[in-house]
């Protein structure tokens, strides 16, 4: 069973950056794609960024390209979602989940998830 910690999370102004970092305990992290996700208030579940288990292929919704990178550290069980120019509109509480999803972009695949982290964007 793997679990998943969320950090990195906060207050920053519009244009401003944040890392968030998700920590995971349990061997299998080194063996599953990795992602983020985030919810708004009042909307759904949404897409933000992929990693596969050996950092060849990464993934991005439309709404972050160019601006988020996610990466991961095997050594050290952990994978990251740097965030730049940020935007009101990517306040957000963002989630990590892994697992082995047949489908990367679909949260309904991945096995496990942490407990989030808030990220607000003032304007």
């Amino acid at each position: 069973q793997v679990q998943l910690v969320e950090s990195g999370g906060g207050l920053v102004q519009a244009g401003g950056s944040l890392r968030l970092s998700c920590a995971a305990s349990g061997s299998a992290f080194r063996t599953d794609s990795m992602a983020w996700f985030r919810r708004a208030p009042g909307k759904e579940r949404e897409f933000v960024a992929a990693i596969r288990r050996s950092s060849d292929s990464t993934y991005y919704g439309d709404s972050v390209k160019g601006r988020f990178t996610i990466s991961r550290d095997n050594a050290k069980n952990t994978v990251y979602l740097q965030m730049n120019s940020l935007k009101p509109e990517d306040t957000a509480v963002y989630y990590c989940a892994g697992g082995r999803p047949a489908v990367i972009t679909a949260a309904g695949a991945f096995a496990y998830w942490g407990q989030g982290t808030q990220v607000t964007v003032s304007s």
